[in-house]
């Protein structure tokens, strides 16, 4: 089989299938592939040999099996993995994405989205719209997906029924001016014998439209060139003769020799003296090529840079609302650090705001506290540094992020960039003549953070008393943040969900930046039972002597101490959500001062402290020397 050659003119067309279960996705583009005469000889023969395995009729291919490349996939009749492939018909280039429709393939969906000029959505004439079908519209549109084809699938069950297809296009026509989807189609077809996939149907003569292949085939796409210029650096090369150029893909728009850049964040400009490639100098580049770009100006830029048109720049900000699909089993707690991978730059990243939870069925708002797996929210978010963004809608690659795990790396989140808060370029940092070197310098002694972590009773109040006293003693400034007395002010307005515990600790973190700012020694006492809060107190307060200590104590040694009976009201379920019993507590894996607080007394574990303040050089208590 030899794939023709398209029509001048006619652009790649990146298109995805989706739906629910057993719709029909992996048999209609089997279906028109082997229609239009696209499918290898040994591929098809395969597909009629596998098939009689897999179900299908004597001599008949299973076209299911021409995109279902997993042997889960082919055992369970469903598709798993997205499924990719590259055609070509007379008339035009393709990429299809054949995606997942279980729910708990729904970042699978996202994925296939993300890159996807129209969305064909299957719906079972003989099922009807499903909860699948809104979810997939509603990740199809918020992934920039304007074009819809809606492929009312297995007709030949209903009888060719045009009713049956009016009613349920006039259906899903009302779901798509709802998510804004302008350009859509309702196709009738049966991928099983072929209606309407690449010829029209004898069958339904009242069907006036195209065949999905001709629509497919003729629709227009908004190039990437027609978008302002952006590039994201990759790196930069250094070669002979001041050779100097950096390099990364067009990612929208063109640019060519001559033009005007900035490059951001750094608010630098230039202008293109060459493009180079493998191949020589280009006249011109655009979307979606890899090219070195040298320019006239010796600017400092480096990879996580954007350069861009200087008269159509990207917003620059640290704060922006946005889109989120949730992807991890373990929830999306606002306050949380997560790392933010946004074009080739990293960040640091929390949830400012959850906004409100999408209801993908029927568009409601839902007021929630944290967002589950494959759920989808509208959000605030805040990272650590101004980066250059556009909207999700005026750039796909530098409108789009993910969020990361810390601890894991694992990919736990992707995100849409709807628009840049305002309050982020309303803002900026007042300079005062006293700082917080002046600050300790009359107090005598550098501030410190005493982060104490364990669980309820293991002792932590009560070292950090004693600690506290002994430095007060030596005429040091301190304060004691305790964990209940916090809660009966400052954070009283809290729980104890996950949410508000992630909450509590961020105010916490922020409470004692301020208090070590002021050249304090600061003694924070809480339970803090998860090590992504932790870490992000000891990255916020890394400039102020942090030390994390465990306070290491069993449960049972805890709920026999428990001295303030709450073991007893967690185990008669009167307290819920109690670290240690239905609340799970994740201890320290390389804290500065471990305290085994069953095995040795307070004056001991106050010492141990003590050593690590003499090691910092942040006490002199006449027992070693310390600089002040």
């Amino acid at each position: 089989m030899n794939a023709p050659s398209p029509a001048p003119g006619r652009g790649l067309l990146r298109f995805m299938t989706c739906g629910s279960v057993d719709d029909g996705k992996s048999t209609l583009i089997g279906r028109l592939l082997v229609d239009a005469d696209l499918v290898a000889d040994d591929h098809l023969a395969a597909a009629i040999r596998d098939g009689k395995r897999y179900g299908a009729r004597e001599g008949t291919p299973d076209l299911a099996l021409l995109l279902d490349g997993l042997q889960a996939e082919r055992e369970q009749g469903i598709t798993i993995d997205v499924g990719y492939r590259f055609f070509t018909t007379p008339r035009r280039r393709f990429i299809v994405a054949d995606a997942p429709g279980h729910e708990q393939y729904t970042r699978n969906m996202a994925t296939a989205a993300s890159t996807a000029d129209l969305a064909v959505i299957l719906v079972d004439a003989t099922k009807g719209l499903l909860a699948q079908t809104h979810r997939h519209g509603t990740i199809a549109a918020l992934m920039g997906v304007r074009r819809i084809v809606l492929a009312i699938n297995k007709m030949d069950r209903v009888g060719y029924d045009q009713r049956r297809f009016a009613e349920l296009a006039g259906a899903y026509r009302a779901v798509a001016t709802r998510l804004g989807l302008a350009d859509f189609v309702a196709i009738p077809v049966s991928a099983l014998h072929g209606d309407n996939v690449t010829r029209p149907s004898a069958a339904m003569p009242w069907h006036r439209g195209p065949t999905l292949l001709q629509h497919l085939e003729t629709v227009d796409t908004e190039p990437g060139a027609a978008r302002p210029f952006r590039l994201t650096v990759q790196g930069s090369i250094r070669g002979e003769a001041g050779y100097r150029a950096c390099t990364g893909t067009v990612l929208a728009g063109r640019v060519q020799p001559g033009d005007a850049v900035v490059a951001l964040p750094t608010g630098t400009r230039g202008h293109v003296a060459r493009i180079v490639t493998a191949d020589g100098d280009l006249d011109r580049a655009e979307a979606g090529q890899a090219v070195s770009l040298c320019l006239a100006e010796a600017i400092d830029i480096g990879r996580g840079d954007v350069l861009a048109a200087v008269d159509q720049p990207p917003h620059l900000t640290d704060q922006f609302a946005a889109h989120l699909i949730w992807m991890d089993e373990a929830p999306l707690l606002p306050g949380r650090s997560y790392l933010m991978r946004l074009g080739t730059a990293m960040a640091t990243a929390t949830v400012s705001e959850l906004k409100y939870r999408l209801d993908v069925d029927s568009g409601a708002h839902e007021a929630v506290k944290q967002l589950g797996r494959n759920e989808i929210a509208f959000a605030n978010l805040a990272i650590d540094r101004a980066l250059p963004v556009d909207t999700y809608d005026e750039c796909r690659d530098t409108g789009s992020f993910i969020l990361i795990d810390r601890s894991s790396n694992a990919t736990v989140g992707a995100g849409m960039i709807r628009f840049p808060l305002r309050r982020a370029s309303n803002l900026a940092w007042q300079r005062f003549a006293i700082d917080q070197a002046a600050r300790s310098a009359i107090k005598g002694h550098r501030p410190a953070v005493l982060w104490f972590t364990g669980l309820s009773g293991s002792g932590k109040s009560t070292i950090a008393d004693a600690v506290e006293r002994r430095l007060l003693a030596l005429g040091c400034h301190t304060y004691l943040l305790d964990g209940d007395n916090v809660r009966h002010g400052l954070n009283r307005d809290l729980g104890f969900t996950d949410a508000d515990r992630v909450e509590n600790i961020r105010r916490v973190i922020e409470l004692a930046h301020l208090m070590a700012d002021a050249g304090l020694i600061v003694l924070v006492s809480f339970i803090s039972p998860f090590r992504a809060e932790r870490q992000q107190a000891r990255e916020r307060l890394a400039d102020y002597g942090f030390l994390e200590i465990f306070v290491d104590a069993s449960l049972e040694e805890c709920e026999r101490r428990d001295p303030k009976g709450l073991y007893r009201k967690a185990r008669a379920g009167a307290l819920k959500n109690f670290t240690g019993i239905d609340s799970a507590y994740e201890p320290p894996e390389a804290p500065e001062v471990h305290l085994h607080s069953v095995e040795t007394t307070v004056e001991r574990e106050v010492e141990l402290i003590f050593e690590a303040l003499r090691r910092r050089g942040i006490v002199d208590d006449g027992r070693g020397s310390a600089p002040t």
